[in-house]
């Protein structure tokens, strides 16, 4: 079954409090979003990247696409004030005969060829599929006005959800149709919100996002480990 990605990269950055978007920073001397793309073009089940950029530095993207070889990037649109509005744009630039969708954050530049395939590979028949780790720290649910906790949640039920996140076509057409509000931090919650459940695959723990100067520390020393091993 084809599939092809839609990549929200379209961000402004404010928390990492940089005058250009974060996606362009630098990690070990390279472009973010270069990362990130590199590891689709490296994929075997992904032929296609539809890529949601910034309006301002349009150039810019096609630019780094151009200079690193990246041939799988074959759209560039337009994000939207959310997320998943960026998202929903996207929908309209994939190919007629596209069976599969898998979107992924542009700031999340570790994400391993392999967990791509893998995640495109279940969805064949699980439909929706999303990639997770188990969290390991305990959480607490607190009240918000008085700054007390309300209880402690069970740690062995609780995941992170990562992306990529993957889906029949279909099912994410309709669930972007049907949508009650676009508000929301991630696909996989339209999905369910048309009752489908939604398949949690086992992540990886370096496939962090990157969202403050912290997380691009982070994301260094992991490449740098990387490298090394």
């Amino acid at each position: 079954m084809k599939a092809q990605a839609i990549i929200p990269a379209a961000g402004e950055g404010t928390r990492m409090g940089s005058d250009t978007p974060k996606i362009f920073l630098p990690l070990a001397g390279v472009p973010m979003i270069v990362h990130t793309l590199r590891a689709f073009e490296a994929c075997a089940s992904v032929d296609k990247v539809v890529l949601v950029v910034h309006p301002e530095y349009a150039s810019e993207y096609r630019s780094l696409v151009e200079d690193h070889g990246l041939t799988k990037v074959k759209e560039y649109i337009t994000g939207g004030v959310r997320r998943s509005e960026s998202v929903g744009n996207g929908l309209t630039y994939v190919d007629s005969d596209c069976g599969i969708i898998v979107v992924h954050d542009g700031a999340r530049p570790l994400i391993k060829p392999n967990l791509i395939d893998k995640a495109v590979a279940q969805c064949v028949t699980d439909r929706a599929v999303v990639l997770g780790v188990p969290v390991k720290q305990t959480i607490k649910k607190i009240n918000a006005l008085e700054g007390t906790v309300e209880r402690t949640l069970e740690r062995e039920q609780l995941w992170e959800i990562q992306t990529p996140q993957v889906f029949h076509r279909d099912l994410l057409v309709e669930a972007y149709e049907h949508a009650k509000s676009l508000d929301v931090t991630d696909d996989a919650s339209l999905v369910e919100q048309i009752g489908i459940k939604v398949k949690v695959m086992q992540g990886d723990y370096f496939n962090i996002k990157v969202t403050t100067p912290d997380d691009v520390a982070i994301a260094e020393k992991l490449l740098a480990m990387e490298s090394v091993g």
